[in-house]
């Protein structure tokens, strides 16, 4: 099968698997494990911030963060498509007790007059604006790149405003590759940071929070009480320092393999597909059922995620070829019948 449902889906390479083995490990809660440590100090580096956290999952990173940085009965500023408001259960409901006060946008880029606008008034009977979210690239936009320098007036607004502001930075890797810059460039001026090891990058398991070390402090807390205290974790951790350091400059080709399918789609009368920026192809079709579509793949050995009655989405990694990309856009055109 050729599984291009997610990035999630990647099996741990040789190396990796040799670099798992061979950990060092100690009990993370006790913060003795040294392959934990190891990696949350090259990921503070990475992204120049000061602490960072291991976490099992971006879930639980994103909503340490909207815990650490908000009180019962907030609101929380994010766009309507993204991850914490879609496909993260009402968490922030369910254990911060904060309200997401969504922004529907094109391309996940949230306008500061919509945010102006949503930011609610200093008077003791509103409810008070705690955070602002952000989310680079954009599942549910093709995997839109979120723009530097929009960020930086949001982040500059936000700021003026007295709101911190986290970024959803799953795939922060494939936004800055793309944009040929470090990722620190990116996550400059945010108050948190996460991002996954487990899509692009190519692990089984685990995300990072980054943050000031007093926001890490309190957020080690919170990680406590939603179970996430792993204790020999080292071996998780060694797989993510290994994906750190073999697997971002991978991203590059998982983005020309996005293009290469996103080019023989489009050849297709019968598809509309939506701008692609990095590994995500989303697209919706004009005559036929995204149900049926992915069925149909499915027997030609193409596994594809329907995301509604007729979107597809399409998402290019470390264990996809560009020759099984070929087979891929082949398959579509003989199911969809047309040149």
């Amino acid at each position: 099968m050729i599984d291009l449902r997610s990035d999630t889906v990647t099996k741990p390479t040789a190396g990796m698997r040799r670099a798992m083995a061979a950990a060092e490990v100690g009990d993370d809660v006790y913060g003795e494990d040294p392959t934990v440590n190891k990696l949350q100090e090259r990921a503070a580096e990475l992204l120049g911030l000061e602490a960072a956290l291991f976490v099992p999952s971006g879930t639980m990173g994103n909503q340490i963060a909207v815990k650490v940085h908000t009180r019962p009965g907030d609101e929380v500023i994010l766009e309507a498509d993204s991850h914490i408001f879609n496909y993260e259960m009402g968490m922030m409901a369910a254990f911060s007790g904060v309200l997401a006060r969504p922004i529907q946008t094109a391309r996940g880029v949230l306008p500061l007059e919509a945010v102006a606008e949503a930011i609610r008034s200093a008077i003791y009977y509103l409810s008070r604006t705690g955070l602002v979210c952000i989310e680079n690239t954009h599942n549910r936009k093709s995997g839109a790149i979120y723009p530097l320098e929009a960020a930086r007036e949001l982040l500059e607004f936000a700021h003026s405003k007295g709101l911190p502001v986290h970024l959803d930075g799953a795939r922060i890797f494939n936004a800055a590759v793309a944009l040929g810059l470090p990722a620190r460039e990116l996550a400059r001026g945010l108050d948190s940071v996460m991002f996954c090891l487990s899509k692009g990058l190519g692990a089984p398991v685990g995300s990072l929070l980054l943050g000031s070390r007093a926001f890490i402090e309190e957020a080690r807390r919170v990680r406590k009480m939603l179970g996430g205290g792993m204790r020999q974790a080292g071996v998780l951790a060694a797989a993510g320092l290994y994906a750190l350091e073999h697997h971002i400059d991978c991203l590059a080709e998982d983005h020309e393999n996005a293009r290469l399918l996103a080019q023989g789609l489009a050849e297709l009368g019968s598809v509309q597909l939506e701008p692609v920026e990095t590994n995500i192809v989303i697209f919706n079709l004009k005559e036929m059922s995204a149900a049926e579509f992915a069925e149909q793949m499915k027997e030609r050995g193409i596994l594809v995620h329907a995301i509604g009655p007729q979107r597809i989405r399409l998402v290019t990694h470390l264990d996809v070829s560009r020759e099984q990309i070929v087979k891929a856009v082949a398959a579509a055109r003989e199911l969809l019948g047309r040149d």
